[in-house]
């Protein structure tokens, strides 16, 4: 499972997990917070109207047959014919929903303000019975069994006469008056819920996209900064380790990257040199074997054209080692560097009669003409390293070319071409052209390269941000340097 996958799953189920408990959490005291105001405003009221119905209680109006004529009852009856229209936050109320009744010491009904009970005996309801005890009075119940819509509120509170208990006044109130507020109080905090629900998805999703974002930047840097597997060949045009940037992220993970940054510059330097020494060792080894085995062979007596043959060869060999060093050294160069330094416009046309001149010389000891082409195009190219590359591809073609035929260098727009006519290279070679110490047979068999000349040539090119393109002809070789890319 990918780690974004895994982030998301994970943040959902928490989400869930929470939004779930406190929502249950929201909805189920809802209902109950709201019927406890309710009951706390009940109180107040139910003992206001205790205070007021004590002296017709204690005057004995209320329990002579005439209370329901009373100076209270009559205030009651008023109050229940009011004519009402409040809008309470948006819900319009038009009627008043207290009913009052009150009961003397032994629990019968003496006034009901909905004449509904009158005479009869509520002392084994809790409102009443309670009360009479001296405690809290109320209850909840029904009008109808199984109906929770049809519950009715009610709460008492003792009538005192000369501070003693002489009877009790209750006040109930139909839940259903209230049930509106709450089921609006639900929907709002069920949308909140959902609403926070989504938000806290986005967020989720946002913050799930922005680490997997960053870590698979990370996860890029980390496989562009590695080096070729075993058996495997670095691409020559690949820019160096040193010249890719350290993806910027915060935090932890912009540690991880700086960390990740320090460690590649460290095993980059261990695995530059060994890489080195290790090719430069398997290359020193055949000129080395030849100059010491050419050196014992001198040291006994020899004719003369066998002594100069061994001597001649220990030269060659020599040559070979300094061929080698030095194009190491310019390769080792060119690999520390991340662009050209090309400022005026730089004419191929003057970069190649240079390449020629450095070349002519050893053309003409293998009976090769040089023959230049074309006059091609000017740019903002570093000369020095045009010369470089071109001098490497001449020197690559005279090796390979016939004697007595000649190389000729093809100037075209910003492509300059080097065409000899010798045997070529193998098919499968194409692509390893330009590999350090890669090379192949020479005509005769020898293998006397360095293998380091096409690899300055497609170093130089990378620096220019052009290409080195290397095709058979047939007869021959083309080697195109197209800086039309730079």
């Amino acid at each position: 499972m990918r780690l974004g996958i895994r982030l998301l799953f994970a943040f959902f189920l928490i989400n869930g997990i929470a939004a779930f408990f406190v929502l249950r959490v929201f909805m189920a005291e809802i209902k109950p917070s709201v019927r406890e105001v309710m009951e706390d405003m009940m109180v107040d009221t139910a003992n206001i109207l205790a205070e007021l119905a004590s002296e017709d209680l204690a005057a004995g109006r209320l329990s002579d047959g005439t209370g329901q004529h009373s100076p209270f009852a009559q205030h009651v009856r008023r109050y229940a014919s009011r004519p009402i229209d409040a809008a309470i936050w948006g819900f319009s109320k038009q009627s008043l929903d207290y009913r009052i009744y009150v009961t003397d010491t032994t629990g019968r009904v003496l006034f009901d303000s909905e004449n509904r009970a009158i005479g009869a005996d509520y002392s084994r309801w809790r409102d009443v019975a309670r009360t009479l005890r001296g405690e809290y009075g109320a209850r909840s119940t029904r009008d109808v069994e199984g109906d929770d819509t049809s519950g009715v509120m009610h709460v008492a509170a003792p009538i005192y006469v000369n501070n003693e208990i002489a009877g009790v006044l209750t006040v109930a109130k139909p839940t259903r008056t209230v049930q509106r507020f709450i089921d609006r109080a639900e929907r709002k905090v069920f949308m909140g819920g959902l609403l926070l629900l989504a938000l806290s998805a986005a967020v989720g999703v946002a913050v799930t996209l922005w680490m997997v974002w960053n870590v698979r930047r990370l996860r890029d840097y980390a496989l562009s900064v590695q080096g070729p597997a075993d058996g495997e060949h670095r691409d020559p045009d690949t820019p160096p380790m040193a010249a890719l940037a350290v993806p910027q992220v915060p935090g932890e993970l912009g540690d991880l990257a700086r960390a990740m940054d320090r460690m590649r510059a460290r095993l980059e330097g261990r695995d530059y040199i060994e890489g080195y020494v290790r090719a430069l060792t398997h290359e020193l080894k055949s000129p080395v074997a030849a100059i010491r085995g050419a050196g014992e062979l001198l040291q006994d007596d020899l004719p003369a054209a066998d002594r100069a043959e061994f001597a001649t060869q220990v030269v060659q060999q020599s040559e070979r080692l300094q061929r080698i060093i030095d194009r190491l050294l310019e390769l080792s160069k060119l690999e520390q560097r991340h662009h050209a330094e090309g400022r005026a416009p730089v004419a191929l046309h003057d970069c190649a009669r240079a390449a020629i001149g450095q070349t002519r010389a050893r053309a003409a000891q293998r009976g090769i003409t040089l023959a230049l082409a074309g006059t091609g195009s000017s740019g903002p190219w570093e000369a020095e390293l045009v010369t470089l590359a071109l001098t490497n591809l001449l020197d690559n073609a005279i090796d390979f070319a016939p004697q007595g035929s000649t190389v000729q260098v093809e100037l075209e727009g910003s492509c300059v071409a080097v065409q000899d006519s010798g045997p070529g290279v193998p098919d499968y070679a194409l692509p390893r052209l330009g590999e350090r110490f890669f090379t192949t047979a020479r005509p005769g068999g020898e293998r006397s390269g360095s293998g380091l000349g096409l690899a300055i040539v497609r170093r130089v090119m990378a620096l220019h941000g052009g290409q080195l393109v290397v095709r058979n002809t047939a007869p021959g070789l083309r080697a195109t340097l197209d800086f039309a890319a730079a």
